[in-house]
C-alpha cells in the first residue's frame, strides 16, 4: 500500500464528507449533521487559519483524516495545536496509517512554531488510548467537560 499523506483540498469533498459521516455517524455513534454544516467546517479548515484537515490517500482512496485545530495555552503562553480528530477507515486500521497521520500532524505542529500539540479520546475509546500511549502519549493532569 502507497500512503500519501497530505492536506485536504478542495477536490476532496465529497470523500472526506463521507469519511467524516463514518467518523461521527458510524464510529462515535452520534447524530448525523447536515451536509452544509459538515461542507462549512471543511471549508472553513481549508482556509487554515483556524485548523487544518490532513487525509491519508491510496490511490486516489481516502483511507484517513486528522484534524488540527489552532488554540492557544495560557499556562505556556503561547500558541498550540488540538488534534480533535484521527480517523481510518476500518480495512485500514493496523496498518501504519495511523501512525502516518499522527506523526504528520506532529511534524506540522513543529514546523510551524506551536509549543505543542494535545489530543483528545473518548473514555470509552480504549483502542484510541492504547495507540496514543504507543505513540509517547501520556494522559495529562486536566479533565476535559462538555455540555
Amino acid at each position: 500500500m502507497s500512503i500519501v499523506i497530505r492536506a485536504v483540498e478542495p477536490r476532496d469533498l465529497n470523500q472526506l464528507t463521507e469519511l467524516m459521516y463514518q467518523y461521527i455517524v458510524d464510529f462515535y455513534k452520534r447524530p448525523k449533521p447536515t451536509i452544509e454544516k459538515v461542507h462549512n467546517l471543511i471549508e472553513t479548515l481549508l482556509e487554515k487559519n483556524k485548523g487544518i484537515q490532513f487525509i491519508a490517500e491510496n490511490e486516489g482512496e481516502l483511507l484517513g483524516f486528522a484534524t488540527l485545530y489552532f488554540s492557544f495555552s495560557t499556562t505556556k503562553a503561547d500558541k498550540i495545536t488540538v488534534m480533535n480528530d484521527l480517523f481510518v477507515v476500518e480495512k485500514a486500521r493496523g496498518t501504519g496509517v495511523s501512525e502516518q497521520l499522527f506523526k504528520f500532524c506532529e511534524t506540522f505542529t513543529k514546523e510551524n512554531g506551536y509549543a505543542h500539540m494535545t489530543w483528545v479520546t473518548a473514555t470509552d475509546n480504549n483502542r484510541a488510548q492504547r495507540f496514543y500511549e504507543k505513540m509517547g502519549g501520556s494522559l495529562g493532569n486536566w479533565l476535559n467537560y462538555s455540555k
